[in-house]
């Protein structure tokens, strides 16, 4: 056997080896090169098929994957000549055309960064196999058989090509490379920008085997442009000028309408893809990219001067391979030119946004912030003593208005294994006619609750506005809670039940006597009222210095869409981003810590003393400042 070491030095090799050390990077590599061969096809004039088939088959510690196309082929030269590297090789130097700019290195990577692999490729009627692997030692090596033989008609058949045709073969065995299930490689492979153009003029198919036998397959694999309004073009003319020389570009810019865009990744669906000739060459948003105003922004834009000087030796791609190199005075140029054509269409989304009325939260964000809100609320009632006076009166710390709401006693204290009832008073004079009773409970598996009504309408409350339950608990330390809300009414109890506790409830009829409050102060209720913070909107405020207050008639946290700090934040379609949520918890701290220290303050009888408010915002801070940071942090 001719086993020889591979013409590169190792340590490179090693190093370019871990750019590909994933399944869908190796793929996409493999499909452009089978994409270049035909390029070349149809450039001399040949008809192609066009078809790229890559078969793959998934276990548990690695995956065997093959991509097949029916293409040029190579003799045994050609063959072992792409295993030598750099510059000098590739077909750019060259002046042959296509490629992503990795000057010949992709393949072999692409097989040492997996684990090992072969290429096997067919020309005028002869088959070459080439064994790609590594040593015990580490090195890098290959083995060629000794040269090539006559094609057999078994060898057409296994390779999937009729004439001439490549097939490359990885397994991949690895132990840091993740292995993808079939239908996500389908789903990476269709959204990965490197190969959106190949997609449309190829058919690329993945088949799905095991032990032999195809499980599914994908069918043509199709990248789904969202649905967009056209901002520039299509394929709008465009100039830039390098050393007093002019070169053309065309420009296509478009605004998704309903779709939500990737920024990132190779699955990027934002931004503009960089064309020349059939290369893709990166995908961004040039000066703009990452800026507010451009979350809704795509497109391509095609020059076909870089492919010419990238053949010529300009470093138009960055050392790394992974996109333009700004760095290089002929990109540059192209750039500024790109970024001049897309400056209006990305400062008027913007502009939008200064205007913005509303905007809205993600799903998993507001379940946060409504959970917050409920518990500042009962912290306000239960813990501070705070109640919302009505929203057209003033806040007076002599008045306690009466419970629409409220349970016999806040605590239930009760013996084990002895039944005990549990009693909520309605007062259907505060509630709207149509107001709806909903229940929670949240029990320990000790506690038994019987009934256990999920909501009640008021028209069917018993007579007297009394709802009661019976509750037992056979072990001692069990412990619960029920809520009740009505409207922006509620309620709610602890119940324990514990070792050594009274078999009889002493306080907790509705008609047991209370005494009489001093003349100067009542005692505020603390096991019911109205919640204080009864939601939040995005709003546009008409200025740009309050960032969120406080609205007592709404009992709202309003977020001002107006302040530019909240601007940046919020994309061009009014979704603030998830990735924000410390400024919204910074947000909330400062309004929630603000209002309940201004009405503790009211409550105390020192409304305009400054010193006492500062000093109760910040005691509120410290008692909750870390609990409403870690409500953000939770998903």
């Amino acid at each position: 056997m001719a086993i020889s070491p591979i013409p590169v030095d190792q340590r490179v090799i090693d190093i370019d080896s871990r750019r590909f050390a994933s399944v869908e990077k190796a793929l996409v590599e493999l499909i452009t090169n089978a994409d270049d061969s035909y390029g070349r096809l149809e450039q001399a004039g040949v008809a192609v098929s066009g078809l790229i088939r890559i078969h793959y088959e998934r276990h548990q510690g690695g995956a065997a994957l093959s991509v097949a196309d029916q293409a040029e082929g190579m003799s045994f030269a050609q063959a072992r000549f792409i295993l030598a590297y750099g510059g000098a090789h590739s077909p750019l130097a060259r002046g042959e055309g296509g490629g992503r700019g990795y000057f010949g290195r992709g393949l072999k990577q692409a097989i040492y960064g997996l684990g090992y692999g072969w290429i096997e490729t067919l020309r005028t009627g002869r088959l070459s196999r080439i064994e790609l692997f590594r040593d015990q030692h580490g090195g890098y090596l290959y083995d060629d058989g000794d040269g090539d033989r006559p094609a057999r008609a078994k060898d057409h058949e296994r390779l999937g090509a009729p004439g001439n045709g490549t097939r490359v073969t990885i397994v991949t065995d690895h132990p840091q490379v993740t292995i993808p299930h079939f239908r996500s490689l389908v789903q990476a492979l269709a959204g990965n920008f490197y190969l959106r153009d190949v997609l449309r003029r190829r058919t690329v198919e993945l088949v799905h085997t095991q032990h032999g036998k195809v499980l599914e397959q994908s069918g043509p694999v199709r990248y789904q442009e969202p649905p967009a309004a056209v901002l520039i073009g299509p394929a709008q003319a465009g100039q830039f000028v390098h050393e007093e020389h002019s070169y053309p570009f065309t420009l296509t810019l478009k605004r998704a309408l309903d779709a939500e865009l990737s920024s990132r990744g190779d699955e990027r669906s934002n931004g503009l893809l960089v064309l020349s000739g059939t290369a893709v060459l990166d995908c961004q948003l040039f000066d703009y990219e990452n800026q507010l105003g451009t979350e809704y922004l795509f497109g391509s834009v095609e020059c076909p001067a870089l492919l010419e000087k990238l053949g010529q030796g300009m470093a138009v791609i960055s050392d790394e391979r992974e996109g333009l190199n700004r760095k290089e005075p002929f990109v540059a140029a192209f750039a500024r030119a790109v970024s001049a054509m897309i400056a209006p269409c990305v400062l008027a989304e913007r502009e939008k946004l200064r205007h913005l009325e509303h905007a809205s939260a993600s799903g998993r964000t507001s379940q946060m912030i409504e959970h917050l809100l409920e518990r500042m609320s009962r912290a306000a009632i239960k813990d501070l003593g705070l109640s919302p006076p009505p929203a057209e009166s003033t806040f007076d710390a002599l008045t306690e208005r009466p419970a629409a709401l409220r349970f016999s006693t806040p605590f239930y204290y009760r013996a084990a294994g002895h039944p005990f009832h549990v009693a909520l008073l309605v007062d259907p004079g505060q509630l709207a006619a149509d107001a709806v009773l909903r229940f929670e409970y949240r029990l320990a598996e000790g506690l038994r609750i019987d009934p256990a009504p999920s909501e009640m309408p008021l028209g069917e409350l018993p007579a007297g506005g009394r709802v009661e339950w019976t509750v037992s608990g056979a072990t001692a330390g069990s412990r619960g809670e029920i809520l009740v809300r009505a409207g922006s009414y509620w309620a709610w109890c602890e119940l324990v039940v514990a070792e050594q506790a009274a078999h009889h409830a002493h306080h907790h009829g509705a008609a047991r006597a209370a005494p009489a409050a001093h003349p100067a102060y009542r005692r505020p209720p603390h096991d019911h009222g109205e919640r204080m913070f009864l939601g939040y909107e995005f709003r546009h405020l008409d200025n740009e210095l309050d960032r969120a207050v406080y609205s007592p008639q709404e009992r709202k946290i309003l977020i001002n869409t107006a302040a530019p700090t909240v601007q940046l934040y919020v994309d061009g379609r009014g979704h603030f981003r998830d990735s924000a949520r410390l400024l919204l918890a910074e947000l909330f701290m400062d309004v929630i810590s603000d209002e309940l220290a201004r009405r503790a303050v009211e409550r105390a009888g020192k409304p305009h003393d400054a010193a006492a408010l500062h000093k109760a915002k910040l005691d509120i801070i410290r008692r909750y400042g870390s609990e409403i940071h870690q409500s953000f942090l939770s998903g």
